[in-house]
């Protein structure tokens, strides 16, 4: 089975930064794309940020120059980096792995951003 932990969720004051991880273990190989997605209540799951196995990046447009992705292949980990924290940012945060045999999802961390 696989499995994706996250962690790193919590309470931050606007402004603030967080920083996120997923780690992906049990029977997984050959992970193509790790990401972060989020939901809000009352909206729709969004991408927030994604990261290829070559390192390539792509961004929601919200977050661009304040989130940052990254990965460690030999970890299966990935890491978003949360800075300039807007209480629009406020959601629960999924962490998704697309590998050669499909996709899972983490079980979601929540990121508040409230004074």
């Amino acid at each position: 089975q696989v499995q994706l932990v996250e962690s790193g969720g919590g309470l931050v004051q606007p402004g603030g930064s967080l920083r996120l991880s997923c780690a992906a273990s049990g029977r997984i190989f050959s992970i193509n794309a790790m990401g972060w997605y989020r939901q809000a209540p009352g909206k729709q799951r969004e991408l927030v940020a994604i990261i290829a196995s070559g390192g390539s990046t792509n961004y929601a447009d919200s977050v661009k120059g304040r989130f940052t992705i990254s990965r460690d292949n030999a970890k299966n980990t990935a890491y978003l980096q949360m800075n300039s924290l807007k209480p629009e940012d406020t959601a629960v945060y999924y962490c998704n792995v697309l590998w050669a045999l499909g996709t899972h999802w983490g079980q979601g961390t929540q990121v508040t951003v409230s004074s």
